[in-house]
């Protein structure tokens, strides 16, 4: 099945990433690819990094003349700044007692990561541990999407909010009046409606709402003066999935569930929902379950299901919600923590970061959700080859 693994740590030489079973025949658009990786290092709030990285995909194996082989694609995502960093990442020299760090940053990877590991640095958590590794999840992605492309699939993503500063979840449950959730456009946004994929594309937070962006910039403003750092909530999309994907038969079938684990594994997400989510619970039945419908072919009117029902794709837009954590590291290290050395009350340390990099976890969002869609499909249609998969799938939906 397809599967991939990445390596490579934060200020190290680069990310190498290994993608196993992907079909031959493949056209791969590099720029497509590499334009994916530019989003994902843009967006209002993002930190001095991001202008010493410009990501660009280096394949190494698995593709020859522009399409794909059929054996492991393999590639290389250099980063730039390893040279600022390259006393303190070589493999072989001995890392300075000066230069460890003991201060675990709450809300990271570090504490559990160093217990886990039995670590004395905690450098040796954080450098793996770090969104950087995103990178390669977003080329991943991509290269999946552009797979699906040739049936028609399509992804989008976007920001709802900022701290609070947008569509916000909080407007959900207890709230409202069930009769005020039913039109809450926190459910029933369209990412492929042209308008919206116009204010997305224009938008330096990526939110399909203009009248939010000022305030949201704002926010994020007052947040980096403050020393502070915010979260947020992204939504992402897929349409022209066929019926059927996943199963009912099996728990680790079912494609919600592998949705909300690729999604659940992108750093700093804490929570994960597909279609009306949490809404579901304040509704009833009759109000929450989507009418089936034929004229020409099946269709819903709504699609508070997220176009998953029983594990299984329904053929409506798939929908994902996410909330995003704000970012652990802040620049004014007010979070108590301690040595775990000696046990001694400290605070954070400071590691160079982001104010907000919620408008680039969108893309990482819908590259984790493109992974999944490719995953069921090619389990559905799989051949060793476009050519076969395109006849298996054209024998199915044309049944």
């Amino acid at each position: 099945m397809l599967r991939f693994l990445t390596a490579g740590e934060s200020h190290g030489k680069g990310l190498v990433t290994i993608i196993d079973n992907f079909p031959a025949g493949v056209k791969i658009d590099e720029d497509f690819i590499n334009e994916k990786l530019r989003l994902r290092q843009s967006g209002y709030g993002r930190g001095a990094r991001q202008k010493i990285e410009t990501d660009k995909i280096e394949f190494l194996s698995g593709v020859r003349g522009g399409l794909t082989t059929g054996s492991p694609i393999s590639f290389f995502i250099k980063n730039k700044d390893y040279e600022n960093w390259r006393d303190r990442m070589d493999a072989f020299k001995a890392v300075p007692e000066e230069s460890k760090i003991h201060t675990p940053r709450p809300g990271h990877a570090d504490f559990a990561g160093s217990i886990k590991f039995g670590l004395d640095d905690i450098r040796n958590v954080l450098e793996r541990s770090s969104a950087r590794e995103t990178a390669s999840r977003v080329a991943v992605g991509a290269i999946c999407q552009i797979l699906l492309k040739n049936f028609g699939i399509e992804f989008a993503s976007a920001v709802l909010s900022i701290g609070g500063v947008g569509i916000d979840s909080a407007e959900i449950p207890g709230e409202k009046k069930v009769s005020e959730l039913n039109s809450d456009t926190f459910f029933s946004i369209d990412l492929f409606d042209e308008t919206n994929r116009q204010n997305i594309e224009n938008s330096e937070l990526r939110m399909p709402h203009p009248e939010y962006e000022e305030k949201a910039k704002a926010f994020i403003d007052k947040m980096k003066a403050e020393g502070d750092t915010a979260g947020g909530l992204i939504t992402a999309q897929t349409k022209g999935v066929p019926v059927g994907l996943g199963s009912f038969t099996q728990w680790d079938e079912k494609l919600d569930a592998h949705i909300a684990m690729s999604v659940m594994s992108v750093q700093a997400i804490k929570s994960v929902e597909i279609g009306a989510g949490v809404k579901s619970a304040y509704l009833k039945g009759s109000e929450c379950h989507d009418s089936i419908y034929y004229e020409g072919g099946f269709y819903r009117k709504t699609d508070n299901a997220g176009g998953i029902e029983g594990g299984m794709s329904n053929g409506e837009i798939i929908s994902v919600t996410c909330a995003m954590k704000p970012i652990p590291t802040l620049m004014k290290p007010h979070l108590d923590t301690v040595d775990l050395n000696t046990g001694e009350a400290k605070k954070a340390f400071l590691e160079r970061s982001d104010v907000c990099a919620v408008p680039a976890a969108s893309i990482v969002v819908e590259s984790a959700l493109a992974f999944s869609i490719c995953y069921f499909f090619l389990k559905k249609f799989g051949g060793d080859g476009l050519a076969e998969i395109k006849r298996n799938y054209e024998g199915y939906v044309k049944k």
